[in-house]
């Protein structure tokens, strides 16, 4: 899974750019957000989200945040969603649990963490 175009009125293509570490998405072939990432012992580690302003509330966040867990799965790899946009959509998406390392997200969320 490398790469998908979709989209009814835009035209949005999202890639993995493995040496940058990030998933890119494209909306009519200019860039349009990423999804940073650091990859740890077969984890991806979700660090950092953003669409560019004119994109926002057009559900292209939501899109490349599927794309990448749909990847992630598809390779056979666990997450730990540090970023909260990431974080919230699993939240609203349980099918996406079984590939959330529990442990880790757990212990990054304890509130002397987060202080």
């Amino acid at each position: 899974m490398s790469e998908k175009t979709s989209g009814e009125r835009l035209d949005v293509t999202i890639r993995d750019d493995t040496e940058g570490h990030r998933y890119i998405v494209e909306v009519d072939g200019q860039r349009a957000g990423m999804a940073v990432y650091h990859l740890r012992g077969g984890r991806h580690f979700f660090v950092h989200t953003e669409v560019d302003s004119e994109y926002e509330g057009k559900g292209i966040g939501k899109e490349l945040v599927r794309y990448a867990l749909d990847d992630v799965r598809e390779q056979g790899g666990l997450v730990v969603p540090i970023c909260p946009f990431f974080a919230a959509f699993i939240e609203r998406h349980p099918e996406y649990d079984e590939i959330v390392d529990q442990q880790i997200t757990e212990r990054i969320n304890r509130p002397e963490f987060n202080e």
